[in-house]
C-alpha cells in the first residue's frame, strides 16, 4: 500500500536519505550531482523543507521511502516539478503517477496556473511518465548541463 508523507523540517534526514539514494541510483537524470550534495549537514537539507513556498514528499511502501518529489511556486502562478525519482524496487506500480499528481493537486490548492518541469533528454521513462500526465514540451530553452553543451528540455501542463 502507498502512503504520501508531507515533509517538515523536522524530517531534515529522511529528505537527505532519499534524496542521496536517488542521486546514487540515478545520476543520468538528475543535473546535481551526488557529491555536491553527499558532504552537505543539516541546515542545506532543512533550508529546502522551510521555504513556505515548496511542497516536498515522499511516497512510502511498506513504511521505506521508496519515490521522492518536490513542487516549487515561481512567478506568474506556475510550480516546477522538481527532483522527481522513484526507486528500482517501486517502478512499474504507479508510485511517479502519484508523486506527479500530489504536487499537480497542491499546485491546484496553490491557485497555480501551471505545471512546468525540466528533463534530462534521452530520460525516455521520465518524459513517457510526463506525457502521461499530461505535460508537453515547450519551446523554452532549458538550462545548460554539466557537459557543456545539452540543454534540460522543459515541459508544461496548464491547470484549470
Amino acid at each position: 500500500m502507498l502512503s504520501l508523507r508531507v515533509l517538515t523540517p523536522a524530517d531534515w534526514d529522511l529528505w537527505r536519505d532519499v534524496r542521496l539514494a536517488a542521486l546514487a541510483e540515478a545520476p543520468h537524470a538528475f543535473k546535481s550531482r551526488l557529491e555536491d550534495w553527499e558532504e552537505d549537514g543539516e541546515q542545506r537539507w532543512r533550508s529546502r523543507l522551510e521555504d513556505p513556498d515548496t511542497y516536498n514528499i515522499v511516497v512510502l511502501l511498506g513504511g521505506a521511502a521508496v519515490g521522492m518529489a518536490s513542487g516549487i511556486a515561481g512567478r506568474g502562478g506556475v510550480v516546477e516539478l522538481r527532483s522527481v525519482w522513484v526507486g528500482p524496487k517501486a517502478r512499474g506500480r504507479g508510485v511517479g503517477d502519484y508523486l506527479v499528481g500530489a504536487v499537480q493537486a497542491w499546485a491546484v490548492r496553490a491557485g497555480a496556473v501551471a505545471l512546468k518541469l525540466a528533463v534530462i533528454p534521452g530520460n525516455e521513462s521520465a518524459i513517457a511518465l510526463y506525457r502521461r500526465n499530461g505535460f508537453v514540451a515547450v519551446d523554452e530553452v532549458g538550462e545548460l548541463l554539466p557537459d557543456g553543451e545539452t540543454r534540460e528540455q522543459v515541459m508544461r501542463k496548464e491547470l484549470g
